[in-house]
């Protein structure tokens, strides 16, 4: 026999349950088994205030050396550290000089370990993406200044402008080309790899054999 104190005693875990599992759902408006939601304004399910919440959390790095061949936007790049949970923010990241040495220091060691000690014999050489805000030596172009003069390759600067700052289906031209036939291709955070495939479309009718390579992989 269900006891008397039962309801009371259960009413509010229950509702906390069901009120947990709602929230993992999405009305869509106008759905015909829910009727006409369109002229509802009350946001029943949160999905706006879980939305601005995600937006408030800056993607991080530990720093955990975890190199890996990565898929992305119809080739592959080469990474050396993993977005994380935990650590600095990639914004710390970008605004500490510190950083800088780090990146070039470790991928330096990593290129070496992976093309062999052959680097400075006039066949390989290092560009980076182009600038979208910071148009004077930004991040990733006093990264690869750097690993220029620990490796002895040449460095160029601006391989390429981008007509806009938007990061999906950019538009680039070809600015500088290398005279040398390998070319590694560094960008400091990689997130949908459409900036990587833009270089890559750019300099593939010139018949360059393109090595891409990131510090951070901004994607779990």
């Amino acid at each position: 026999m269900r006891h008397p104190d039962y309801d009371d005693m259960n009413t509010g875990s229950l509702l906390d349950g069901v009120t947990e599992v709602l929230a993992d759902f999405e009305a869509p408006d106008g759905s015909t088994a829910l009727g006409d939601l369109s002229s509802q304004r009350k946001d029943i399910f949160a999905v706006h205030s879980r939305k601005q919440w995600d937006k408030s959390t800056e993607a991080r790095c530990n720093f955990d050396f975890r190199p890996r061949l990565n898929p992305r936007a119809g080739l592959w790049f080469i990474s050396l550290w993993q977005k994380s949970l935990m650590g600095r923010t990639l914004t710390e990241i970008k605004s500490d000089p510190a950083e800088i040495p780090h990146f070039a220091d470790a991928v330096s060691d990593f290129i070496v370990k992976l093309l062999g000690p052959a680097l400075p014999s006039g066949q390989w050489c290092i560009c980076t993406t182009p600038k979208r805000r910071h148009k004077v030596r930004n991040f990733a172009s006093l990264i690869c200044e750097n690993i220029h003069r620990q490796l002895q390759i040449p460095f160029y600067e601006d391989v390429a402008f981008c007509r806009s700052r938007q990061r999906i289906n950019a538009v680039f031209t070809l600015n500088i080309l290398p005279k040398e036939p390998n070319i590694i291709v560094f960008d400091d955070f990689v997130t949908t790899g459409s900036t990587l495939r833009g270089m890559h479309e750019l300099l593939l009718p010139y018949g360059k054999n393109m090595l891409f390579v990131a510090g951070i992989n901004n994607k779990l």
